[in-house]
């Protein structure tokens, strides 16, 4: 015990002596966490729109009034011509096109069912799906005001009005996205740095030499592990302690369930990406060559962890790779804790698949460290 307290010692000497250490342990992350939970969002905003209204009724005054009133839309132009509305669309002005053909009021009201069209720039997916979407919705509630306006119209649909959706958000009933970006943006950088942190430090003292100096001495393998695991691992909780703090002040995020649950799996979770970095920093030759190996995980864990890009809409052979993913873990245990105020028994597989890649990453990570007295 005496042999490892002296390796910790002479680790968290080594981190305070690293300002750049320091300031990836402070002023970066918190940087970091703020502009990224701000500015990464899957909200989509400012649908560009060019109606094409060929009716000019009441009807389609109606529509026309309620995408120009709505905040979601940018109502570029009114036209007749769809040709001018096919402009808009060829040089990337316009995201939607709404047309309303002839003769749509009369024939909604005789009961007929007219319909219109929408012409969807489907470059950028998301934007068109949900763009379309948005504009469907407006529609079918135009339409819904109507038939409530106009009780007549019933005699024209059977006597039956058409059902309504009341929508309930659960969670998160405002549909902020910081409180749905802070919590997986937390748990990112709070993994992705220790990786980083550690892939580079076996390498660094091989660098400069005092690596050789340990070698010769009796401290066995697993001892030299756990002396480079036990700081950095201080260093992943200021960094997880620190991200939340500014998440509650900065977002507002809310915490619903227990933090005891988030640091404990925070521990388990800090202590299997550790074991990931150390073994990179155990194959690497120089500190530039760790950074790229731990990039290409990194890259991979970011693509694939749910953050951006829901887990259950990946293909089935990318949802089992996700298993092996610590930090895809990691995000769904904070934003499950923080927002729904999960408990145990709802992250229990989280805490099973972690800890089995805990074992798993640092047994390779004591085996591959090559020590030569």
């Amino acid at each position: 015990m005496h042999r490892i307290r002296y390796l910790i010692q002479k680790e968290f000497r080594q981190i305070v002596r690293d300002k750049t250490i320091l300031l990836m342990m402070t002023v970066l992350p918190i940087i970091q966490l703020i502009v990224l939970a701000s500015a990464a969002s899957n909200e989509v905003k400012d649908v560009q729109v060019v109606i094409v209204d060929k009716d000019q009724s009441e009807i389609s005054r109606t529509i026309t009034n309620k995408v120009n009133a709505n905040d979601w839309f940018t109502l570029l132009a009114t036209t007749f011509d769809q040709d001018a509305a096919f402009a808009y669309m060829q040089s990337g002005d316009a995201d939607v096109i709404l047309e309303i053909p002839k003769d749509f009021e009369q024939r909604f009201y005789r009961g007929e069912a007219p319909q219109m069209q929408m012409l969807v720039n489907a470059i950028n997916g998301q934007q068109a799906t949900v763009g379309s979407g948005y504009l469907s919705s407006l529609i079918a509630d135009v339409n819904q005001d109507i038939l409530i306006d106009e009780p007549r119209l019933l005699s024209t649909t059977n006597g039956r009005q058409s059902a309504t959706i009341v929508s309930n958000n659960w969670y998160n009933p405002e549909l902020k996205y910081p409180h749905f970006m802070a919590p997986g943006i937390l748990a990112e950088l709070t993994a992705l740095l220790v990786i980083i942190l550690s892939a580079m430090n076996v390498v660094k003292e091989r660098e400069v030499g005092t690596i050789e100096q340990i070698n010769v001495t009796p401290i066995k393998k697993w001892e030299f592990i756990l002396g480079k695991l036990v700081p950095f691992l201080c260093v992943g909780l200021v960094l997880l302690t620190m991200g939340l703090i500014t998440s509650k002040i900065v977002f507002g995020i809310p915490i619903r369930g227990s933090m005891f649950l988030v640091f404990g799996y925070g521990i388990i979770n800090i202590i299997c990406v550790l074991g990931l970095g150390l073994l990179i920093s155990n194959f690497a030759e120089t500190q530039q060559q760790a950074i790229f190996v731990a990039f290409f995980f990194v890259m991979i864990f970011i693509l694939m962890c749910g953050l951006f890009t829901p887990i259950e809409s990946m293909p089935v052979w990318a949802q089992k790779l996700t298993i092996p993913n610590p930090l895809a873990h990691f995000i769904s245990v904070t934003r499950k804790v923080l927002l729904k105020g999960s408990g145990f028994m709802d992250v229990k597989w989280e805490f099973i698949y972690t800890i089995s890649l805990a074992i798993i990453f640092n047994t390779f990570a004591i085996w591959s460290y090559k020590k030569q007295q």
